[in-house]
């Protein structure tokens, strides 16, 4: 039950599933301090960061998502050693700091490449859309990066309907494919559903690649009202004791539906996701047993009233 399938409408075939490495990585200096970091923690080691990239690759989970400005580089050098010789897709996003500009792109694909040690990225995403960066500009120097064989598929990040359809058009004249748009999707968040992002992904045949599709961990039953989350999370509004408590139906629900197929509410959170054919999801894994769980998302299918009745209990969570 591991099929692949093509993202959007590139010619890269990826699992149905994504491992984001946004916290791997020894990171030196103030990346130290990279709020991710902060918030979740780091990986729990460079020999359980390999065992969960192991891990993934023995499930069929072999896409894993990375960016340049991950812990200053380091997520994308660790990930570049775990997956030398061996057959993963690296998807990576840029730039590396919050001061870019289009030209800049060249100059930031050969530094990622080089971190990463290879001659070319699966996907590569822009991170986030700037006012100071032209969006047609910018794929145009994309393409000829695909032209050039250093880029096999180029996708966005955080691009609302009306960038995502920019970047599409100027990207479509030279005959290349946007493949894919990397938002925030999870039962906790579903803006995609009613800000026009997934609407136009299926119109456009582009993948939606879900970030946080288990909402910070708040999907998978560790915490509660009483039971805090770890690092900064535990101060963020959807972690504070009002949001916990509005959250243990939905979770109660998980837990009633995985108990028919002996599966974990994380499971089955990340199942609703899959269970839509544009949607890809990509979630963290400190250590193998998270990245063993992830996997265990593809062993099993929902019914469409066990869809239905998840996107029923989550309606709140739309706005």
């Amino acid at each position: 039950m591991n099929p692949t399938f093509s993202l959007g409408r590139s010619s890269l075939q990826v699992p149905r599933l994504g491992v984001g490495v946004m916290t791997w990585g020894d990171a030196k200096g103030l990346a130290r301090f990279h709020p991710a970091k902060i918030a979740y923690g780091g990986a729990e080691g460079l020999a359980e960061e390999k065992r969960a990239f192991e891990a993934s690759l023995i499930a069929g989970v072999k896409l894993f998502d990375t960016a340049a400005m991950y812990s200053g580089g380091a997520s994308e050098r660790r990930l570049g050693e775990l997956a030398r010789g061996q057959e993963a897709l690296i998807a990576s996003k840029f730039p590396g700091g919050f001061s870019f500009r289009a030209e800049a792109l060249p100059k930031e694909l050969e530094t990622s490449l080089a971190r990463l040690g290879r001659g070319s990225i699966d996907l590569y995403q822009h991170h986030f859309p700037s006012d100071r960066v032209d969006i047609p500009r910018l794929m145009n120097l994309l393409a000829d990066a695909v032209e050039a064989g250093k880029v096999k598929a180029v996708g966005v990040s955080n691009y609302s309907a009306e960038q995502m359809r920019i970047a599409h058009a100027a990207l479509a004249k030279r005959g290349i494919p946007l493949a894919s748009n990397q938002v925030e999707y999870s039962l906790l968040h579903r803006q995609p559903e009613t800000n026009g992002v997934l609407d136009a992904c299926r119109e456009l045949g582009i993948t939606l690649i879900a970030y946080s599709p288990l909402a910070m961990g708040a999907l998978t039953g560790k915490y509660s009202a009483t039971k805090k989350a770890s690092g900064l999370r535990r101060l963020l509004p959807g972690f504070n004791k009002k949001a916990m408590e509005a959250v243990q139906p939905v979770v109660g629900l998980l837990r009633e539906i995985g108990e028919r197929y002996g599966k974990t509410p994380s499971q089955v959170a990340l199942r609703w996701l899959i269970e839509n054919d544009t949607v890809l999801p990509i979630p963290g894994a400190k250590n193998s047993k998270q990245a063993t769980d992830n996997a265990g998302a593809l062993t099993f299918r929902l019914t469409p009233a066990e869809v239905d009745a998840l996107s029923q209990a989550t309606r709140a969570w739309k706005g």
